[in-house]
């Protein structure tokens, strides 16, 4: 069931099934239960259910085969590991490039602060 938490129910549900994933109870190779099975699992609508799907595909963790159903990927497990010491996840670098990119923007928004303060403010060295 998808709690209320402020979390999108799509986002739960991929989080549930990456866990199963992570701890073998939906093995490589192993068909996820269908779509209407996950509806009523979740207690979500199918559209609900395809955005989980697709976070999984996204991420690599299962393929559908057409007309057979989808399933968990050949060595979805290795992909869920934990990083080494010292390495980062690509979640992790993609957020850390993410917050460089918006320090910069507001280091530039701060130049231009200043400097349509300067512009709106009598000299000092008048007074």
């Amino acid at each position: 069931m998808v709690e209320k938490t402020g979390r999108p129910g799509y986002l739960q549900i991929a989080d549930d099934l990456r866990t199963q994933i992570r701890t073998g109870a939906l093995a490589p190779g192993t068909a996820l239960p269908s779509t209407a099975q996950l509806c009523q699992r979740y207690d979500v609508s199918a559209s609900v259910v395809k955005a989980a799907i697709s976070v999984l595909r996204t991420e690599g963790l299962i393929v559908g085969q057409q007309g057979k159903g989808v399933f968990v990927r050949e060595g979805a497990t290795a992909s869920l590991a934990t990083p080494a010491p010292g390495e980062h996840s690509d979640e992790f670098r993609i957020i850390s490039d993410q917050l460089r990119e918006i320090r910069q923007q507001m280091q530039k928004l701060t130049i231009r602060m200043d400097e349509l303060d300067a512009r709106t403010r009598p000299d000092q060295a008048e007074n």
